[in-house]
Formats: C-alpha cells, sequence, structure tokens
C-alpha cells in the first residue's frame, strides 16, 4: 500500500493520492502555519479513517444479516490531550441506521465491525486510543 502527498502551494496545502483509486483528498493545515481551509487536517483523517474502517464491516454484515439499510451515518469524535503531540486519548463512533434492522443484530453487528475486523480501531487502541461505539436506529 502506498500514498502520495504533493504540494499544492507555497504553504501546508498538499494533495493525497493512492495508486488504487483516481481521487485526490485535499489536505491542509491550520492557518497559524500557513494553511488556507482547502482541506482536511491530519487528526481529522484518523477519524475518518476510523469512522469508514468500521462502517464499511458493518454494513457488509449488516446485507449478510438481511437487514433492511435505508441510510447509514457515521459521527466519530474525539478527544485530544492538551500536551504535545496532542494524540487522541478517547474516541466515540456513532452509528446512525435507518431502516429495518434488528436492533439486536445491529448492536452484534457493530460489535464486530469495530472491536474484530477494523484494523484501524485496533492500531489506535494498540496505542492507548480509549474507542467506544453507540447506534441508533430510525
Amino acid at each position: 500500500m502506498k500514498t502520495v502527498l504533493q504540494r499544492v502551494n507555497n504553504a501546508v496545502h498538499f494533495e493525497a493520492s493512492s495508486p488504487s483509486s483516481a481521487v485526490k483528498i485535499n489536505i491542509d493545515g491550520p492557518a497559524s502555519i500557513g494553511g488556507e481551509e482547502k482541506g482536511v487536517r491530519p487528526m481529522e483523517l484518523v477519524l475518518m479513517a476510523l469512522g469508514s474502517c468500521s462502517v464499511f464491516d458493518l454494513t457488509t454484515i449488516l446485507q449478510k444479516q438481511r437487514q433492511d439499510i435505508q441510510d447509514i451515518r457515521v459521527e466519530v469524535e474525539g478527544d485530544r490531550r492538551d500536551e504535545i503531540p496532542n494524540i487522541f486519548t478517547k474516541i466515540h463512533i456513532c452509528f446512525y441506521l435507518k431502516g429495518d434492522i434488528d436492533e439486536i443484530k445491529a448492536q452484534k453487528a457493530a460489535e464486530l465491525a469495530v472491536k474484530k475486523y477494523c484494523s484501524v480501531h485496533d492500531m489506535l487502541a494498540a496505542g492507548g486510543v480509549d474507542i467506544t461505539y453507540s447506534i441508533k436506529i430510525n
């Protein structure tokens, strides 16, 4: 696996790409170091990686359980310590599910998705990050 970050301007705006996709991601820093609000920040990408890794697996498991998924939204919120480096200490993932979904099956699917199959979860948890999750079904 490989990614490439190419500088876009004379500050800290970069465009990230990967050989596995034609999509490019814009990454930028805060104004205090020359950022121009033209992309997401690196620590936001960590939360996005955790959320997407978990929800891919959750979706697959729910589909195998023949649950009627009409929509899924994921919110990931992290707390960071004050000391530098400002690493995450706690992260909470909330899965918002819409459809005819059995709550017991969804809870089991979420546990498997987050704690068994998500590689991003395992890397962060190995680093001492407390990761929790919840499900809300509409």
